[in-house]
């Protein structure tokens, strides 16, 4: 038996694929939430074989959420976004359906999965966040902290730094790691906004006070919040690039 479990905030959207789910036997679903959050959890719980998704939920959209999941299920998602739109991911889930979701094009989806469940195929969920282009620059970042969801507001941020498999999001409530790379990181906020001042540091520019000499070819950058964080030469070059000095 397969465990599925339906994420969307829309009630009737929820309750046709459930019933669109009936035919399949070897199918139960174990739980419907209404945002990521509530998503988040019942995963965790139950730990679902395939999960239906949305996309844009209040909360927590559904992009948010798969970052969150170390082992995430098969996905199939639900949107109401163009078929262009999801071309930018569409070989990193096992499908995706288009609101109103289609009798035929739903059991074409559910019978795709089906041929792979048995090898528990999971999703690239790094490419598919990295794919993720649907709403432009995150203005947000979302990590767990000690089993808690925190969202962190892009403009709260003092400075993030690599290290090693993740990243340290440093703000004035303290610092926060999430699994990801800061070359991830570098292409989901505004450019105009953030520059990867080195290979393991990335700043806001509203964060920075002035910049001092250090060795040959780098700089120190002093950040309002107190911190020094190294500068190398191609950093340099964008910060000039991009403030015009």
């Amino acid at each position: 038996m397969f465990k599925v479990i339906l994420i969307d905030d829309e009630p009737l959207a929820r309750q046709l694929v459930r019933a669109l789910l009936e035919p399949y036997k070897q199918v139960t679903v174990v739980a419907e939430c209404g945002d990521g959050f509530e998503g988040f959890k019942a995963i965790q719980e139950h730990h679902p074989d395939l999960i239906f998704l949305d996309i844009q939920m209040p909360r927590l959209n559904g992009f948010e959420m798969l970052e969150l999941i170390e082992n995430p299920p098969s996905v199939i998602f639900t949107t109401a976004f163009d078929e262009y739109a999801m071309k930018a991911f569409e070989t990193h889930a096992v499908d995706y359906l288009l609101k109103p979701i289609v009798k035929e094009r739903f059991e074409k989806a559910v019978q795709k999965w089906l041929q792979h469940a048995p090898a528990k195929e999971q999703i690239r969920v790094n490419e598919l966040i990295e794919a993720n282009i649907y709403e432009g620059y995150q203005h947000r970042i979302v990590v767990k902290d000690n089993g808690l969801i925190r969202i962190i507001p892009a403009s709260e941020i003092f400075y993030i730094e690599a290290k090693d498999d993740y990243i340290k999001i440093v703000t004035k409530d303290g610092s926060y790691l999430k699994k990801n790379t800061l070359s991830h990181i570098e292409l989901s906020l505004d450019p105009q906004q953030f520059v990867r001042v080195h290979r393991s540091y990335m700043i806001p520019v509203t964060q920075l006070k002035r910049i001092e000499p250090y060795e040959k070819d780098s700089h120190i950058a002093l950040l309002h919040c107190g911190a020094k964080v190294t500068v190398s030469k191609s950093g340099m070059a964008k910060l000039k690039s991009l403030l015009g000095w």
